[in-house]
């Protein structure tokens, strides 16, 4: 497999060739850095969003929108589909590097900088480590990175600053929302993973969540965009093994399945990382086991979608 860096960065050109159509910023830092304001002070948008997404799973994913509904309200739809599943999804597309400084800056950064890293489980699991002069670390914060922030990535990655790029949003935007129900399929293959599933067995993944709407109000749009996918994620997967495990996937395995996540994080003091794992999940998974039985878990829940997005009857 080619350098998944080097995928995302021609994304990365395409995002910065056609940035006024895209509504998209981009400002070139002291450190020779670039940034992306996909949707912090930037307007951004649906294709900016399905944009980004295609970045932060470094081009091995087809992302596309359509149209669907949540309590009988037409809503968009965010499709993820990928025959690379660990790398795009567990190697590249997962939040897993936690920026956080002294200075107050603080975000979750996705994307393939991670593989250059490959500190976390999955990269060991799945023997990925990629090598090359050029990185992309997707970064979902409430303000635009600075210095201090590339040079760090850069240091971790390996790279010279002047050859990071970092495409930001916030939570609360519309490239916000879109990013994350583009997660459906990711969320699943880290929950198989997480339960002790090897990821290179899962040969392709598809999925499916609603677009939240957007609130500037942080602390609700992080709430939404996760109901969104708890309660409205779809995924279908194709793995070569069977499992006992394949119940504990979707959300409704958590015991706080039912109860709305901004609940859940004023519960959680706001602390990401104080939340049980079992509630990041999509809410109903198929899984078919090549030359084996298909196993149906999970179901959907448009009460609390409903509530959540503030839909009025």
């Amino acid at each position: 497999m080619d350098s998944i860096n080097r995928m995302a960065i021609e994304l990365v050109d395409e995002a910065i060739d056609f940035a006024d159509e895209l509504r998209v910023d981009v400002y070139e830092l002291d450190t020779g850095a670039t940034v992306l304001d996909f949707g912090v002070n930037a307007e951004g948008g649906i294709e900016a969003g399905l944009l980004l997404s295609e970045i932060e799973t470094a081009g091995l994913a087809t992302i596309q929108s359509q149209m669907g509904d949540v309590a009988g309200a037409p809503r968009p739809y965010i499709e993820v589909q990928t025959d690379h599943p660990a790398l795009a999804l567990l190697c590249s597309q997962k939040a897993g590097w936690e920026l956080a400084f002294e200075s107050g800056f603080e975000g979750l950064g996705s994307g393939p900088a991670r593989a250059l890293v490959a500190e976390e489980d999955e990269f060991h699991q799945v023997e990925y480590f990629d090598e090359f002069d050029l990185t992309v670390l997707g970064v979902e914060s409430i303000e635009l990175p600075d210095d201090e922030v590339a040079e760090h990535v850069a240091e971790t990655a390996g790279v010279e600053p002047s050859g990071v790029f970092l495409p930001t949003y916030a939570t609360g935007s519309t490239v916000g929302s879109v990013t994350a129900a583009a997660r459906a399929a990711e969320l699943a293959v880290f929950r198989l993973f997480e339960l002790g599933y090897d990821p290179r067995k899962i040969l392709s993944a598809f999925g499916a969540a609603p677009v939240a709407p957007v609130s500037y109000d942080e602390g609700v749009a992080m709430g939404r965009t996760n109901d969104a996918l708890a309660y409205g994620g779809e995924v279908h997967l194709t793995v070569t093994e069977d499992f006992d495990d394949f119940d504990e996937v979707p959300s409704t395995a958590g015991e706080e399945y039912g109860t709305p996540f901004e609940q859940i994080f004023e519960e959680a003091d706001w602390d990401f990382y104080d939340i049980p794992a079992t509630v990041f999940a999509p809410a109903k998974v198929t899984i078919d086991v090549v030359n084996g039985p298909t196993y149906v878990h999970g179901e959907t829940d448009e009460e609390i979608l409903a509530e959540s997005f503030g839909i009025q009857p």
